[in-house]
């Protein structure tokens, strides 16, 4: 399964590396990697069932809290995922001035 590549020494390393990246096509290394790190267990048609519901009534619950004005800032995002704030001692973009002089 290792894919063994020496460079030559008049080769340039553009040239190295497109024979490189043939190479890793050619024995499908990655191709099999992909297959193995993204495999799903067959499962149950109610399994699916059950978990598509459960995924539309979270997703219609959190947009009816999203009309109404009461789902936190930190679970609205544009693409819908959890939105993590940051760090302490971090810059932000939104400044703060103090009126004390």
């Amino acid at each position: 399964m290792a894919v063994e590549v020496k460079r030559k020494q008049t080769e340039s390393m553009e040239a190295f590396m497109r024979r490189f990246s043939k190479r890793m096509m050619e024995s499908r290394v990655l191709i099999n990697l992909k297959k193995r790190r993204f495999y799903e267990e067959p499962k149950s048609d109610a399994i699916r069932r059950a978990s598509a519901i459960r995924r539309k009534k979270l997703s219609e619950e959190k947009e009816y809290l999203r009309k109404i004005g009461k789902l936190p800032l930190e679970f609205q995002g544009k693409s819908g995922k959890f939105f993590r704030p940051q760090k302490k001692g971090t810059a932000s973009r939104i400044s703060v001035r103090s009126n004390a002089k």
